[in-house]
């Protein structure tokens, strides 16, 4: 239990250290209330390091016969590392998906796996090996914003685990030249900062649907039931945060896990990732506007279908599932 505490308090300052760190950079110059919070920030940090890595980590080692480094060609490999000791575990993690994608039905083309809702952390979908494996044995590239890659150390490890930047060239160049699955957080930053309600920004995220037109992938429908209740998110009344942090394509998104632990580890709450019927996309090399409506229409009616079969079973028969 303290091993997926401190584990994923450390993911989670993997994921936003950045903005929150830039902050303590910039107060540390102008008081010293400021450089004292930056030198106690700096100490968890490295607490967190230095208990993951010299003690939780030599044990995962000896337990599974794991290698002591991530390997930088063996992804599929290093995808087991973050989900083994932690997520899973922690969250109950379950999924749920309908016989249509049963094996082979997409053993033939990568997919795209268009996951929603993100909440302050999409921590379902770090169970990176079943988006794998489970439906085809190609790899399962997920995108995050790609000042998440320019980060030192960072962006080394979630290289190593397969990520790509949230960019239309590199993920069609995944689906077309490597022949493997994309996973995307489809209502991106605006996301993050749903909190107990379930708000699917998707009106306007019409670009994946004509990149899965272009290559001729299907769309597949996924929501993470559970992830809105993780985080106590802290919204500023006039939005300010939000507006930056979708403009600045990056978490400007405060909040609080169990304990009332800042940037911490989640609430215990199950998550139950369902999967749905998947949108298939005929290959057209120039799709125009009326065939992008038409599949995205087909899309958001699949996430309603989903959200509408499923809500019962996981507690939620009184919850709506919100489009804007």
């Amino acid at each position: 239990e303290i091993e997926r505490i401190t584990g994923i308090a450390l993911y989670v300052i993997g994921n936003v250290a950045l903005p929150f760190l830039t902050v303590l950079l910039v107060a540390s110059f102008f008081s010293d209330i400021g450089m004292l919070i930056l030198k106690l920030f700096l100490v968890y940090v490295a607490t967190l390091i230095a208990v993951n890595r010299y003690y939780y980590a030599p044990k995962f080692v000896k337990k599974y016969n794991a290698p002591d480094q991530l390997s930088d060609t063996d992804i599929k490999g290093n995808q087991y590392l973050h989900t083994e000791r932690n997520s899973q575990k922690y969250t109950s993690l379950q999924f749920v998906w309908p016989e249509s994608i049963h094996r082979p039905a997409l053993a033939d083309k990568p997919a795209i796996f268009c996951a929603i809702p993100h909440g302050a952390m999409p921590i379902g979908i770090t169970a990176y090996p079943m988006w794998s494996k489970l439906f085809n044995d190609k790899l399962c590239h997920w995108t995050c914003a790609p000042v998440v890659l320019k980060l030192p150390v960072v962006s080394t490890y979630m290289r190593q685990l397969g990520y790509i930047p949230a960019k239309s060239k590199n993920i069609v160049e995944i689906l077309t030249k490597k022949e493997e699955n994309v996973g995307i957080i489809l209502d991106g930053v605006a996301g993050m900062f749903q909190h107990h309600d379930e708000i699917a920004y998707l009106k306007k995220r019409k670009g994946i649907v004509k990149i899965a037109l272009r290559a001729g992938v299907p769309l597949v429908p996924v929501y993470g039931f559970g992830h809105t209740q993780l985080w106590n998110v802290v919204v500023d009344p006039f939005g300010i945060l939000e507006k930056l942090s979708v403009k600045l394509d990056t978490s400007l998104c405060p909040f609080f896990g169990r304990f009332g632990w800042f940037l911490g580890p989640p609430h215990r709450v199950p998550v139950t990732i369902c999967v749905g019927e998947p949108v298939n996309c005929p290959k057209i090399s120039d799709p125009t506007k009326e065939d992008i409506e038409i599949y995205h229409s087909m899309l958001l009616k699949k996430y309603a279908n989903l959200f509408e079969q499923h809500k019962e079973a996981y507690g939620w028969g009184d919850k709506e599932l919100k489009f804007v």
